[in-house]
């Protein structure tokens, strides 16, 4: 703490958001300074936690008269270490977990207005309870929250019809590096009244301020719902049912999950109450989902859509769920995928964007590229393939000393970073830089994008206390 007085910050800090806003002792802190994938830990004089934006407010400008850096801190969910301070214990933890109001739900304007401690899941419960769908949906939703979201541009499951975070807010409230609260909380599709802040700080990580709440777009709520499982011989069979799908249902295409039958076998084998959803092993899979606020009709459009596609050979076998339970079943093959890497062992992780069309391409290249690492590995390949977001994720032995995978994970990033950078790619796609991939957003940002950004951040925060040493 650069605070020639932590102690008294630490009192000052208490004076503004009282007792139940401090977290000093270490045990307590234990759930804030590590994150949830535990790759790396952190320690800090105090965790603190406002309850509204005027404490926010209050406890970054005393962090900047201090001269003491802040990490800002949501649901602690994220997979890059955004949100997970350093060992210097020179860092102030600021978490918006205590930020859980639902200010107002607008069902005629279609808006919703929540602090960003408001867990995601609350979220859409509080929009289900107005008649209403707020779409983003990931794995964490039960405990990531709103602010974290937008702090990172969450994508998720249901890019393909609705847009990640970024295209889900109209408005933010955020506190400033120097104290002062901007109050864009307007629910507008339409403001052109200069540059686009609100832009700005959705997938700033933290670095450009604190996101203390927002207005969210809703929209009507779905009448029904048809799910399938389809099993195919190549990633082009199912890039052409995807093209099939959106020409014949449109909008009404929520979902295009795609995973390779090593993804899925490494679920059956590690995650349990799991079977296999069609016979054989086909080695491509694709989990499709239609939705419409119209009750009637979906389930034969989307047994249509894949008939066409059996005629064609696009399409081996396939299975449309019956019920509620059985689209259950299908959803939790897809979303067991991250459960059994865990299980199976260490697992480098890339989180990329493609553009559809090279998606095959990419793939066969990067298969080669693994190859030609030397290292024993299994490429556990799966996504959102509809809106070309790939985890190209591969599995290293069970039991490699921790060198082994450190330098493992080095010449894997670069083979597969490398050919996402030669096909227009990105390298982080809705999990966000943070301490993970810090190093790579430098060698593969051009100078001028590293320029751009770095000039923001300084015009901003001018003093550096924002998040130091994520993102950029």
């Amino acid at each position: 703490m650069a605070d020639r007085d932590p102690e008294g910050l630490v009192r000052r800090l208490r004076d503004v958001v009282g007792p139940a806003g401090v977290v000093t002792d270490p045990g307590a802190q234990a759930s804030y300074t590590r994150d949830w994938l535990g790759k790396w830990q952190g320690r800090v004089p105090v965790v603190v936690r406002p309850g509204n934006t005027q404490e926010t407010a209050a406890v970054v400008r005393l962090c900047r008269e201090a001269h003491t850096p802040i990490v800002p801190q949501g649901g602690n969910t994220g997979m890059s270490g955004g949100a997970t301070p350093d060992a210097s214990g020179a860092q102030v933890i600021v978490s918006t977990t205590r930020l859980q109001q639902v200010r107002a739900v607008d069902p005629v304007n279609n808006t919703m207005t929540v602090e960003a401690g408001v867990v995601l899941a609350q979220a859409q419960d509080a929009a289900r309870g107005a008649g209403r769908f707020f779409p983003l949906s990931l794995g964490a939703e039960g405990s990531c929250t709103v602010g974290g979201n937008l702090a990172t541009n969450a994508g998720g499951i249901a890019v393909l019809r609705y847009g990640n975070m970024r295209d889900l807010v109209l408005g933010l409230e955020v506190v400033l590096p120097d104290g002062r609260i901007w109050n864009g909380l307007r629910g507008l599709r339409k403001d052109n009244t200069g540059y686009d802040l609100r832009g700005l700080f959705v997938g700033s990580e933290g670095t450009l301020g604190i996101i203390t709440a927002a207005v969210l777009k809703l929209f009507p709520q779905a009448a029904a719902r048809a799910t399938a499982w389809v099993g195919a011989a190549s990633l082009e069979a199912l890039l052409a049912l995807l093209q099939q799908a959106r020409a014949r249902c449109g909008e009404r295409l929520v979902a295009f999950e795609m995973m390779t039958d090593a993804a899925l076998q490494l679920v059956l084998r590690h995650v349990a109450d799991t079977r296999a959803p069609v016979a054989g092993a086909p080695p491509f899979h694709a989990l499709v989902e239609l939705a419409d606020t119209e009750p009637s009709g979906l389930a034969d459009a989307l047994e249509q859509v894949l008939a066409g596609a059996m005629d064609a050979g696009l399409v081996g076998e396939a299975v449309i769920a019956a019920s509620q339970s059985q689209a259950q079943a299908l959803w939790k093959l897809r979303e067991g995928i991250s459960q059994a890497q865990v299980r199976a062992g260490p697992v480098v992780k890339h989180d990329i964007a493609l553009p559809i069309t090279v998606l095959p391409a990419f793939c066969g290249e990067a298969q080669a590229a693994v190859a030609r690492t030397g290292l024993d590995t299994q490429v556990i390949n799966f996504g959102h393939l509809g809106d070309g977001n790939l985890h190209y994720n591969v599995l290293l032995p069970a039991g490699l000393p921790p060198d082994a995978v450190k330098d493992a994970t080095a010449r894997l990033n670069r083979a597969v970073h490398d050919l996402v950078v030669r096909h227009t790619g990105s390298i982080s796609a809705e999990h966000g830089v943070g301490q993970l991939r810090r190093d790579e957003l430098r060698h593969y940002k051009s100078p001028v994008e590293m320029d751009l950004m770095l000039a923001i951040k300084r015009a901003l925060d001018p003093n550096l206390i924002m998040n130091p040493g994520k993102l950029l």
